[in-house]
């Protein structure tokens, strides 16, 4: 795999294998990228088919919700059809496979990402969401978390809508399989509409897992961005939070964004990189 790449590329690689092998604790921040490349659209790209006239930032607002829950739960269904046959790539699992020789090496290796997917869950890895998880629900009103079956489904919590998409266009998660996707759902503690467990524009990021990633990257050797361009507050101040810190900051992206904190770039796709430099740094 190393004659993929171009000298100045290898170099890098093999730069940051002799950082990474002899730090004890690492924290790595994964973005919309490493999951690009296992087919999930980003939000950056164009909407297709029936929502091809909507703005996925003018969707996830707690506002689209107030306004019009019918829309935004169902582009929501939509969502989780796509992601639902999407599978973790490379750069998924050289990243699971090195948490776990990390634990029994005693190297503390802390994994943040600002996905909602569960394709880090699904390689074996242990990760903190800071964007809330798109196969969880949750009741917008009170907060209680929200878990279907088919037992405890009545037909007071489900109020359907003729404005939403055909069932046909949407996904029964697991989440939702007991349930039409045509419906809105209340909850059975307050009568909020159910919504997706996810943080929308606009509103804080879950503490604990906040206050998980501030922690890891305040006290980490060395800080990863992983497919994610820095931009977006406040997860984007995490790498400065570490080299604030005497850290070294790592960036693997094909895009890197102009960042004089960052000690190492590596502008390649993460799905190639990693299973090499996993490699390098375990030995397997």
């Amino acid at each position: 795999m190393l004659a993929e790449l171009s000298p100045a590329l290898i170099a890098e690689v093999q730069d940051a294998a002799k950082l990474l092998v002899s730090k004890q604790r690492i924290c790595i921040l994964t973005g919309a990228g490493i999951s690009a490349e296992s087919g999930i659209p980003t939000f950056r790209d164009k909407q297709t088919g029936l929502w091809e006239n909507y703005k996925a930032e003018d969707l996830a607002t707690p506002e689209a919700f107030s306004r019009d829950p019918a829309l935004v739960w169902s582009w929501y269904q939509w969502r989780r059809k796509l992601v639902a046959d999407k599978k973790p790539n490379p750069a998924h699992v050289a990243l699971a496979h090195w948490q776990r020789l990390a634990r029994v090496n005693h190297q503390q290796l802390t994994l943040i990402t600002q996905n909602v997917d569960d394709l880090h869950e699904q390689a074996g890895s242990i990760v903190t969401h800071l964007h809330g998880n798109l196969a969880r629900n949750r009741c917008n009103q009170c907060q209680t978390p929200y878990k279907s079956t088919s037992d405890n489904l009545h037909s007071s919590e489900v109020l359907h809508s003729s404005e939403v998409l055909h069932s046909s266009e949407v996904l029964h998660s697991s989440d939702v399989d007991a349930i039409d996707a045509e419906a809105l759902i209340t909850c059975s503690h307050c009568d909020g509409y159910i919504r997706p467990d996810i943080v929308w524009f606009g509103e804080s990021l879950p503490v604990q897992a906040w206050q998980t990633a501030e922690e890891a990257a305040a006290d980490c050797e060395v800080f990863i961005s992983i497919g994610t361009s820095s931009l977006v507050y406040p997860a984007a101040g995490l790498s400065q939070l570490a080299k604030q810190n005497g850290a070294k900051v790592i960036e693997i992206n094909p895009n890197p964004t102009p960042n004089t904190i960052v000690d190492i770039i590596i502008k390649e796709k993460a799905g190639l990189i990693m299973p090499l430099l996993v490699k390098q740094i375990t030995g397997s």
